[in-house]
């Protein structure tokens, strides 16, 4: 897999196969064929041994695969082997929600402090909620590896910038906007909007 480049779509099926594969897990299934995994998740078949293909040879011809081994590899490559300290700059309902979603810390994506021009918010129990202003100090002693960007529109790109220059590569965008940052940056945008517009488009 060295060296091989992997289309960032086979990539974004990844984590659906993950969870899939967890349920499977929980249920004590043991083996499953890759229909059963398209049915489940709308893909074809085909599909779903080409992109598991583009990671290494993980199932037997008329054996499937083995659900344990292969949810194991794709935490693997999804790089959920370890944990990641986060931030949240943006404490408002978004920013408030994702905070208090037990699921994070369950899967060890874990939520170290949060920033905010309204310090007296309500935060978690074990969550320290800062000033914004005070960005740049806690990351030059601290080490976060994801930044969550949960503010208004109009905060978000002076944000970004500000979390780039102290630092910060990987960045999950709540904004409504396209951020505009370097490439060497890893941001991922969630839209909740764009979301919903996949429901209204045109299968009416």
């Amino acid at each position: 897999m060295k060296g091989k480049t992997i289309s960032e779509a086979v990539i974004r099926r990844l984590p659906r196969y993950f969870r899939y594969l967890e349920e499977l897990a929980e249920k004590g299934v043991e083996r499953i064929p890759s229909s059963r995994i398209a049915s489940a998740l709308r893909v074809t078949a085909s599909q779903v041994r080409q992109d598991l293909c583009s990671f290494g040879g993980f199932g037997q011809q008329g054996l499937g695969y083995n659900v344990e081994m292969l949810k194991n590899e794709i935490a693997d490559i999804l790089g959920l082997t370890r944990s990641y300290n986060m931030i949240i700059v943006g404490f408002g309902n978004v920013g408030a929600a994702l905070a208090g979603y037990m699921g994070f810390s369950k899967e060890a994506f874990i939520f170290k402090a949060a920033f905010d021009i309204d310090t007296d918010k309500v935060v978690p129990e074990g969550l320290k909620l800062y000033s914004i202003d005070k960005i740049e100090d806690y990351l030059a002693n601290n080490q976060i590896d994801i930044a969550v960007i949960c503010t208004p529109k109009a905060a978000a790109q002076s944000v970004a910038e500000r979390l780039v220059a102290a630092g910060i590569t990987k960045i999950w965008n709540f904004a409504p906007i396209e951020l505009d940052l370097p490439e060497n940056i890893t941001l991922e945008n969630t839209n909740m909007s764009a979301s919903l517009y996949m429901l209204t488009y045109s299968r009416r």
